[in-house]
């Protein structure tokens, strides 16, 4: 059985996360790619101490079935949460769906 971490865990990386990326956006603002974004918070993000991932693939699998194509995540952080960089003015239904297909 897995040991998972604990909800403590989770809210102080997801802190540390959201304070990385209002950091990013305070240094460049608005209107840059998703790609300059997310090697910019990457970057934060190692400078806070955490292991990061970039354009990670995550396998899809259903009923035993594992596909030939997979999803790539934009970050994953601590190999516990996946960050979906959008560079948008509205996040929209398709946004969270997305998000939803990771899980």
């Amino acid at each position: 059985m897995h040991a998972y971490p604990s909800d403590e865990t989770y809210n102080k990386l997801t802190a540390d996360i959201i304070g990385g990326a209002i950091e990013v956006h305070r240094e460049f603002g608005p209107g840059l790619m998703e790609s300059i974004y997310e090697k910019t918070l990457m970057h934060e993000l190692h400078l806070r101490g955490h292991k990061t991932r970039i354009q990670s693939r995550v396998p899809i699998t259903y009923k035993g079935y594992t596909f030939e194509e997979e999803l790539r995540t934009d970050i994953i952080v601590d190999d516990l949460v996946i960050v979906e960089n959008k560079a948008v003015e509205t996040i929209l239904p398709v946004h969270k769906a997305q998000l939803l297909s990771y899980s």
